[in-house]
């Protein structure tokens, strides 16, 4: 049967769903939306994407820079798509790559003067867009909720590590 033609399964009876509007995930991506539109223009007047910026300010929390799989949990960037963003800074001379001495296989990213310099300019910038959800939401709140999404991934992810005994096989 052609697709066009297909009805759609009925929806499970019986089970109850909490309102879409409840919805924890999409509670998250609406929050995560809002803030970066806030965000996004003043990294487009870089010619930087939301996922520049967070390698950059990754790059930029540490001294010497991270080996590649510690940029990715830092990022929470797929190995693919960070693969494709430090090429990208790379050949615009932002980042640096070097192999890590006891092992070849593995390398490590650093910002380079230039990455440096860029950040140094587009934070004050990000700073002003923090200062205004700060003046918006308060900045107690504001902390306050940094400190439960914290405590709230930290749950799940020791969850993760850790499944109730009726989960293990």
């Amino acid at each position: 049967m052609p697709p066009a033609t297909r009805t759609p399964s009925p929806a499970p009876t019986g089970t109850a769903l909490r309102p879409f509007s409840a919805s924890l995930p999409m509670a998250l991506l609406r929050a995560r939306e809002a803030a970066m539109r806030r965000f996004r223009p003043h990294l487009a007047q870089f010619d930087l994407t939301e996922q520049q910026w967070r390698v950059l300010r990754a790059l930029a929390s540490t001294g010497g820079g991270l080996e590649v799989g510690g940029l990715a949990e830092a990022t929470n960037l797929l190995a693919p798509s960070l693969s494709r963003i430090l090429t990208n800074l790379d050949g615009r001379g932002l980042t640096t790559r070097t192999t890590v001495p006891h092992d070849q296989r593995r390398a490590r990213i650093a910002l380079t003067d230039d990455g440096r310099e860029l950040v140094d300019r587009v934070a004050p910038g990000s700073e002003d867009r923090y200062r205004e959800i700060e003046e918006r939401f308060g900045p107690e709140r504001l902390d306050a909720l940094l400190c439960e999404l914290g405590a709230l991934t930290r749950l799940l992810s020791e969850s993760e590590a850790h499944p109730p005994e009726s989960d293990r096989a």
